[in-house]
């Protein structure tokens, strides 16, 4: 088994209340004189408070191209970044030059050099780290990268291996795009990164934090335009179907049935839920289908309210706070999950 010998999260500068983003949405994506009702109906129901992005909200005006908005993402991921995996590396107690394994996710934007590369000499990573960008996991990416870390580590015991995500939601909004897509999502999405560093169970000396037993992936096929981009000349234009919460409400409980099952767990072992802050209809739909208790989901609910849906850094901050606050019962079980673009569910065991 690999060790989470420490998760850290950042958050973009720049932090909002709601109506000051859904204000900035309804000048720039509905037409001039145009009814705003259903923009305010769609931000007050994400049941998101304050939010933070990258730019201040008076820049996003001049974004009026991908190009622009990507050179702002290359920028800002850079930093956020470096932030995020060097305040890691500090709470792990591990030395940049010890890093064998950087693996970058984001599906906010596009880098060439990637950014694990623009990142690796400004975090003083050694030239043979091994790098692994990916691109297209969506939100499910935070739960996916700790399974892959996890997979890697099972290879190479003695190494360290670090998952860094870092997403700029707000530079994907759509200007003069009314769609209830768009909408919805210039309503739920913030800008933050968040890293993991994970070591190999022969790694010494052991750091504390707790254990990945193991990871399962779900594809759910003929649901692939259920959520994702489509990508346009002004950028990624975002595919939300209504259907995905039904989705998460017919496959779930069996997916996570099957999988405890095969450690000989079942749900009500499970200590701690480690749950993605979709939104709240997928957060209802979580807690419905696997009939959680009250409160199971409390740490989920308060960070989609603080800062919306991180994209795939939101799980570990979620993970996070878990560790932080709930502090689990050494040796039980937890279950951290994430649902995302394919349609896919992403399952990750952890002993606490």
């Amino acid at each position: 088994m690999s060790r989470i010998a420490a998760v850290h999260g950042v958050l973009a500068p720049h932090r909002h209340e709601q109506r000051e983003i859904t204000d900035l949405m309804a000048r720039t994506c509905l037409p001039e004189g145009a009814d705003r009702s259903l923009l305010d109906r769609f931000h007050r129901s994400a049941r998101v408070r304050t939010r933070h992005t990258v730019l201040p909200l008076s820049a996003y005006a001049e974004l009026d191209g991908f190009g622009k908005a990507n050179d702002a993402f290359v920028t800002g991921a850079s930093e956020l970044g470096a932030e995020a995996v060097e305040g890691a590396l500090r709470a792990a107690g591990i030395a940049p030059g010890q890093v064998d394994l950087l693996l970058c996710t984001s599906v906010t934007g596009i880098a060439a050099p990637s950014v694990d590369a623009l990142l690796a000499g400004r975090l003083g990573l050694r030239p043979d780290v091994k790098r692994v960008p990916v691109f297209g996991l969506g939100c499910v990416a935070g739960a996916a990268g700790l399974g892959r870390l996890h997979d890697y580590l099972r290879g190479w015991p003695d190494h360290v291996a670090v998952l860094l995500s870092v997403e700029l939601c707000s530079l994907t909004f759509q200007r003069a795009d009314p769609s209830p897509a768009n909408l919805i999502a210039s309503g739920l999405f913030g800008d933050g990164a968040a890293a993991a560093v994970c070591c190999g169970s022969e790694r010494r000396p052991v750091p504390p934090g707790p254990t990945i037993v193991a990871a399962r992936s779900r594809l759910y096929p003929g649901t692939e335009r259920a959520l994702g981009w489509d990508v346009t000349d002004s950028g990624f234009r975002i595919v939300l179907d209504p259907v995905v919460p039904e989705l998460v409400r017919e496959h779930l409980a069996d997916d996570v049935d099957r999988f405890l099952g095969d450690h000989d767990l079942k749900r009500h072992d499970i200590t701690a839920w480690v749950c993605h802050p979709g939104g709240p209809r997928v957060l209802e739909a979580v807690a419905e289908a696997l009939d959680l208790p009250d409160g199971a989901l409390d740490l989920t609910w308060r960070s989609l309210a603080e800062v919306g849906n991180l994209s795939s850094a939101s799980v570990l901050h979620v993970l996070r706070d878990t560790l932080a606050e709930q502090r689990p019962e050494p040796g039980t079980p937890g279950l951290l999950l994430a649902i995302g673009p394919g349609l896919c569910c992403e399952l990750v065991l952890l002993r606490w």
